[in-house]
C-alpha cells in the first residue's frame, strides 16, 4: 500500500515522501495515529496545500524535543534497589521506573521514549541509557542502579 507520510519518520522517510508499505501497518498504526495518508491523485492535492502546515509542525516539534535534549544532557540518575550478594536485582529496572525517576530529577518523558536494547536491567552497576525524545533527537542519559 502507497501512502503520504505527513511526519518525518527515522525509517521511512521525510514529510511528503510516497512509501509503500504494508497494507496492516498503514490501516493499524500510520493512518490512525495521523502520521500518513492513503496515495491518491486527490491526497496529493490536499497535502500540496496543507505542506506548509505540516513543515511547521515537524519544526515545532522537533525544537520541543531538542530543548528538552538540552535539559537531559549530562544527566546521571541513581536508582536504589533491592539486590542479592553477588549484584543481582530482586527483580528489574525498567523502561517505567527510568522515566518516572527522569520525569521527578529533569524533565517529563513518556515511557516509551527510553531505549534499553538489551532489555530490561536485572544487576547492579553503570549503563549508559539512550532516551530518543524524536527521530532525529537522542540523548544518552548515565543510569547507576545501586543496591540498598
Amino acid at each position: 500500500m502507497n501512502v503520504i507520510l505527513l511526519e518525518p519518520l527515522g525509517s521511512l522517510g521525510d514529510i511528503g515522501d510516497e512509501v509503500s508499505v504494508k497494507a496492516g501497518f498503514a490501516r493499524n498504526f500510520l493512518i490512525p495515529q495521523g502520521k500518513a495518508v492513503r496515495a491518491s491523485a486527490e491526497s496529493r492535492k490536499v497535502f500540496e496545500g496543507r505542506r506548509t502546515e505540516f513543515e511547521r509542525t515537524a519544526n515545532e516539534q522537533l525544537s520541543a524535543a531538542q530543548e528538552r535534549a538540552s535539559k537531559l544532557e549530562g544527566l546521571s540518575l541513581t536508582i536504589v534497589v533491592k539486590a542479592g550478594e553477588e549484584g543481582k536485582l530482586y527483580g528489574s529496572v525498567g523502561t517505567q521506573d527510568i522515566a518516572d525517576k527522569i520525569t521527578a530529577e529533569a524533565v517529563e518523558i513518556a515511557k516509551s521514549e527510553v531505549r534499553l536494547p538489551a532489555g530490561v536491567i536485572r544487576s547492579t552497576g553503570d549503563f549508559e541509557i539512550d532516551i530518543q525524545l524524536h527521530s532525529d533527537v537522542t540523548v544518552s542519559v548515565a543510569l547507576a542502579v545501586v543496591p540498598e
